[in-house]
């Protein structure tokens, strides 16, 4: 055995990429179904166990659990994850770290270059393969939403196939069935016949509150209240996929939510509004707060937002909102969605684009 250490980084290394492969293949098969994609991850970890055995022979013969000093380094972010797109990230992060430090090692372990080669190209494919796990996981997800539009026909002034169809015209990147008068059949039934118009247009659908008629009528998640199921037991009902956003009046609030896992969170109120008269309003301060508190977890200003307001919302930190009577009840949902959502969006970039050049 070298006293160099090298094999021993190279077994930890090659044990690394190959649990993260697993995981990758795992999520690939159970999860989304896709056998073609777990085959070709199960291959790439073969093509790295193989590298590493030409590199040592058995990894197993450098293994000295007991003795790596690096066994219980540990950060809190290890200890959760908020969903599966954060355990395929993690998963992918690892690939790629452990190849990279094979890589390395076979350089100097094999004067030829044909190991390091080979993991060289087991590192690409591994990470077009994680990429696509990643992506495929994420499709639908709330990172890049602007406007949420909660679809209410009490709160339409047109009929609400009408509205529906027009906040979709103006780009709403997600519909919330609120229907709280509705019995279970009847709101199963108005779930599906709201997917039907929206899904063909690649919009997700999530149930206010009811996580059962989201399972039941094929929604794409939940949206839960406090009062609502709590987010772990929404999760195991309506599966790992599913998003699950939920409402926060303050950051306690708040912290639990994300805590939970919840994909989203809908703050407010932000002001007066119809649908949350009791709650009181939190405005720009709650805003602020919250960006500032959990940067990167996607966020949805909620109550009372419309045009007359969006700029304090913009001015605040928001980036994302969701609306009821500002979009059902208007002369032209369409032109309002879009005039929403164009704000958030030109704010959002140049946000993005002083913080490159800062």
């Amino acid at each position: 055995m070298r006293h160099d250490g090298l094999e021993r980084l190279v077994d930890a290394n090659a044990n690394r990429v190959r649990e993260g492969l697993r995981t990758l293949e795992d999520l690939a098969r159970f999860v989304m179904d896709v056998p073609e994609t777990a085959r070709d991850l199960k291959g790439v970890r073969h093509e790295i166990t193989a590298a590493a055995d030409r590199l040592l022979g058995p990894t197993s013969m450098a293994r000295d659990t007991a003795g790596d000093v690096g066994t219980t380094n540990s950060t809190a972010g290890e200890l959760a994850r908020p969903g599966l797109v954060a355990v395929a990230e993690a998963a992918g992060g690892r690939v790629a770290e452990g190849c990279r430090s094979l890589e390395e090692a076979a350089k100097v372990l094999d004067a030829g270059g044909r190991i390091a080669t080979a993991i060289q190209s087991a590192r690409y494919a591994a990470y077009d393969l994680a990429s696509e796990v990643t992506v495929a996981l994420s499709r639908g997800r709330p990172t890049g939403w602007r406007v949420q539009v909660l679809l209410t026909e009490s709160a339409c002034r047109r009929p609400w196939t009408e509205v529906l169809e027009a906040v979709i015209a103006g780009g709403a990147d997600a519909i919330q069935v609120r229907e709280k008068d509705l019995d279970p059949t009847r709101l199963v039934e108005r779930v599906r016949a709201v997917i039907e118009i929206a899904r063909p247009a690649g919009i997700p659908v999530v149930v206010n509150d009811r996580a059962d008629v989201a399972v039941a009528a094929a929604a794409d998640g939940v949206h839960l209240g406090q009062g609502d199921l709590p987010v772990e037991a929404a999760r195991r009902v309506v599966g790992g996929l599913a998003l699950v956003g939920g409402s926060a009046h303050d950051l306690d609030e708040a912290r639990r939510n994300h805590a939970a896992g919840c994909d989203y969170c809908g703050i407010g109120r932000f002001a007066a509004s119809t649908t949350k008269p009791d709650v009181v309003a939190g405005g720009p301060t709650l805003v602020r707060a919250m960006s500032e508190t959990f940067p990167g977890w996607p966020q949805l200003a909620i109550g009372g937002i419309g045009l007359e307001n969006i700029d304090q919302v913009i001015a605040a930190g928001g980036v994302a909102i969701a609306v009821c009577e500002a979009a059902c009840d208007a002369d032209d949902p369409a032109a309002v969605v879009g005039d929403l959502r164009n704000r958030l969006q030109q704010a959002s970039e140049s946000a993005a684009d002083a913080g490159m050049t800062a």
